[in-house]
């Protein structure tokens, strides 16, 4: 995917800024795909570690098995994970993604568990003296009130996942560590500079708007804050 650039120069700087201009749209390109594959990564981890935390919440003696056994994914080097899914599902976006919606199971159940422990009981107590049958109770009251530690959750899971999106260039799926991979394959600094640069600053970006959306949805948490 990469253009030839300057191969092995005996005075490398760090940054080539006639490479970066002449490569903006595969460094275009590559930021989108590191954006599409955490976005896709922690979308779908949220969609299945939603059920399996409220599971957990729910049945306690569930949480132990669901907790060891994300743990136990969570443990696994990113690299020893896609060695052993490529037999099975090849270098492929699907083996790409396995591995990295896996990385995101353990932090957000995790913190669906907490938020959903920090409901006061009085909360729902009341809630039920209003007549909330349990799956209003769970959308209009639980749910809302467990919402900062959820988002907490989904904030380190993007973070995360933005930092290992970076081995998937490894099995060939882009993003900006084929830039980082270009540039370590070439002994060539700018595209490696810049593809680490980048995901840097893709990292920051996501956490700052996420706090912000956080801010938004639970504006009560900004008050219990301040006092």
């Amino acid at each position: 995917m990469l253009a030839t650039g300057v191969v092995g120069a005996v005075e490398d700087p760090w940054i080539r800024w006639s490479w970066v201009s002449g490569h903006v749209p595969v460094i275009r390109e590559a930021l989108t795909q590191h954006i599409e594959l955490t976005v896709i990564a922690v979308g779908v981890g949220l969609l299945i570690a939603i059920p399996l935390g409220l599971l957990a919440w729910r049945q306690r003696l569930l949480r132990g098995p669901i907790f060891s056994l994300t743990g136990i994914l969570y443990t696994i080097p990113s690299l020893a994970l896609f060695a052993i899914l490529i037999p099975f599902t090849g270098l492929t976006f699907l083996t790409a993604e396995i591995g990295l919606v896996s990385y995101t199971l353990l932090i957000l159940i995790r913190n669906i568990v907490v938020g959903m422990d920090a409901v006061p009981l009085e909360v729902r107590e009341a809630a039920r003296g209003m007549g909330y049958r349990p799956f209003a109770e769970l959308l209009r009251v639980d749910l809302p009130l467990a919402l900062p530690a959820i988002m907490a959750g989904i904030r380190i899971a993007t973070v995360t996942t933005i930092g290992l999106v970076t081995v998937t260039a490894l099995i060939g799926e882009g993003g900006l560590g084929s830039l980082i991979l270009d540039g370590l394959i070439r002994d060539f600094k700018t595209p490696l500079v810049v593809g680490t640069l980048l995901s840097v600053v893709l990292a920051i970006v996501a956490d700052v708007s996420l706090s912000g959306l956080q801010r938004l949805v639970t504006p009560w948490s900004r008050g219990r804050s301040a006092a």
